[in-house]
């Protein structure tokens, strides 16, 4: 890709390449900068235990992207046709399998030492790629919660998320739960798959490395089907069997008999076998699915919401972008202050802020949950074109 080709910057939006496969930067204009001087610096900024989602990060950490868009990428930018797959399939066995390919296609290599942009309150992110509409929205600042609803019509699929990330420095890592659930719905099927995350960990010692580590459930109670996937990541020393592996089963819900094996890695080839027949097939190629990611761009500028991310750091973005650290450190001082001001003038005021596009719910038992304001999602300003 040619220089500034993955910069798009049309009616003040600044839109960058996604992230790519390899976790290297070749593909995109921005280059972390010095790796050492950046992990001193945190580890004096922090002490064990500490909750980070309080900690306001200098914007030599940052990737030029809020963390909105990142979830949102996670969706849309795929190569291969992973989700519209799964509405295809005819048997309920083949729907998981497709269901769980796809899973595996939204975990990405990370930047060792970089973290997007946290949005801010109300802050909102909306794409479309062929006839799948994306919004999401953050609802909420303290803990930081993000609301997500997509809808594609032609394939009768939709998806709603309600997840809040919860980061702790543990001394020699950072391990970041994601808590929350992902529903992804087969409408024309009338089926629901429910899903977790794994966690993130970023590990300092004894080497630097991002992992995704844990065990994932996706139930689908309708067909009674459960995938059980277990990400793992490496020792004390690495291991490449086990670097950015992932093993897991297919079951049946109300019996756990295995129906099917899955081992792999999600960086590269996952295999899945099917118990009763004893075939063997990749279900989910990385490379296929994630080579040549193309940058979003903007069709109609002036359809651009305010709040949508790409708009709201367009200032830090380029600053990042050009290394004018001092310009960027300004610009994401500012965004800060102002979001601090207007907390502030509300407590005042004793008004409560109510989400855009979704119902927030909370409770002790089940934790966050949302129901969007609209059934459908429309066509977004910012597209992917494949």
């Amino acid at each position: 890709m040619g220089k500034n080709e993955s910069l798009k910057r049309k009616g003040g939006v600044v839109l960058t390449a996604p992230l790519p496969l390899e976790g290297n930067e070749s593909d995109s204009d921005y280059r972390t900068p010095n790796i050492i001087q950046r992990i001193l610096s945190l580890l004096a900024a922090v002490k064990p235990g500490s909750d980070l989602t309080r900690l306001r990060l200098p914007p030599q950490f940052n990737i030029p992207k809020s963390q909105l868009q990142v979830y949102g990428e996670s969706v849309y930018c795929v190569s291969s046709d992973l989700l519209s797959k799964c509405s295809k399939e005819e048997t309920p066995l083949g729907r998981m399998v497709c269901v769980v390919a796809w899973y595996v296609s939204m975990y990405r290599p990370l930047p060792f030492g970089v973290a997007p942009y946290n949005p801010v309150l109300g802050e909102t992110h909306h794409v479309s790629v062929g006839s799948l509409n994306l919004l999401v929205e953050q609802v909420s600042h303290h803990p930081p919660v993000s609301a997500l609803h997509a809808r594609d019509d032609k394939h009768n699929i939709e998806m709603i998320w309600c997840q809040s990330p919860i980061p702790k420095f543990c001394g020699s890592c950072i391990e970041t739960e994601v808590v929350g659930k992902r529903h992804l719905k087969l409408l024309d099927k009338h089926e629901t798959y429910t899903m977790n995350s794994p966690k993130l960990v970023i590990r300092f010692l004894p080497f630097s490395s991002v992992e995704w580590i844990g065990n994932v459930t996706i139930r689908c109670q309708e067909t009674d089907l459960e995938a059980q996937l277990c990400y793992r990541g490496n020792s004390f020393w690495p291991r490449p069997s086990l670097h950015r592996s992932i093993k897991g089963k297919i079951v049946r819900s109300s019996t756990s008999h295995i129906i099917y094996e899955i081992d792999g890695h999600w960086d590269r080839s996952v295999m899945g076998k099917n118990v009763a027949t004893g075939q063997q097939t990749t279900i989910y190629n990385a490379k296929e699915a994630l080579s040549e990611l193309k940058t979003p761009v903007v069709m109609d500028p002036e359809a651009v919401c305010r709040s949508e991310s790409s708009l709201v750091w367009s200032e830090v973005s380029r600053a990042i972008l050009e290394k004018k650290w001092d310009k960027a450190r300004e610009c994401k001082s500012e965004i800060e202050e102002k979001q601090r001001e207007i907390s502030r003038e509300r407590q005042l005021k004793e008004e409560e802020w109510l989400p855009k596009y979704f119902r927030l719910f909370h409770s002790q038992e089940s934790g966050w949950d949302c129901i969007p304001e609209n059934n459908s999602v429309a066509p977004a300003p910012i597209v992917v074109n494949h």
